[in-house]
């Protein structure tokens, strides 16, 4: 069975570095966390302070000592910039092998293939380190850009989710599209 500890290890691709989100990276976070044009896919409030992104990634990397969740950050190697972050918002081993994937990117680097490149070196450790069989990603609807990636890599949609969770509001509930992986389809970057 996988046991993370909070050990984030770095994941690497052809263009990004993927690795733990650390207290430097509050700036960049927040100039993500805090556009609305993103968050608004994310179904969380957009942040308001560089202090609660500091906050943000303390909360991360400590859900990932108790193994609730594994939160990459996405580096472009070749300046050192975080453009966004990725990683599992959940896992279960035991009896299902499965586990949900989440992302986000900085609206300038939307459109420039750094999303299917950062998920497919996590899905890799999923299936090959965590020993995962299935992944799911849950997307709104109107998130058109986040199935392309997705399709982009394999995963087929299974359906919707009516009212599956609550706005980030909590006001009322939203509709999420359920798209999934298996290993057995999994083929990496670049090759569907």
């Amino acid at each position: 069975m996988y046991r993370c500890r909070g050990e984030i290890p770095d994941l690497e691709t052809s263009r990004l570095r993927l690795r733990k989100l650390e207290d430097r990276d509050a700036s960049a976070l927040f100039q993500i966390w805090g556009n609305s044009d993103v968050v608004r896919f994310l179904n969380m409030t957009r942040l308001e302070s560089i202090q609660e992104t500091r906050d943000m990634i303390d909360l991360l990397n400590g859900l990932s000592e108790s193994e609730d969740t594994l939160r990459w950050g996405i580096e472009l190697k070749e300046t050192g910039g975080l453009i966004g972050s990725c990683g599992f918002n959940i896992w279960q081993l035991s009896g299902a092998d499965r586990g949900e994937i989440g992302y986000d990117l900085g609206k300038s680097y939307w459109g420039q293939g750094y999303m299917p490149e950062a998920l497919s070196a996590i899905l890799k450790f999923g299936y090959s380190v965590m020993g995962l069989n299935r992944i799911e990603a849950l997307v709104l609807e109107e998130n058109k850009a986040s199935q392309r990636v997705l399709d982009k890599l394999g995963f087929k949609p299974e359906g919707l989710l009516r009212e599956y969770q609550r706005n980030e509001q909590g006001e009322g509930y939203i509709d999420l599209q359920l798209y999934a992986l298996l290993r057995r389809e999994y083929r990496g970057w670049g090759s569907n």
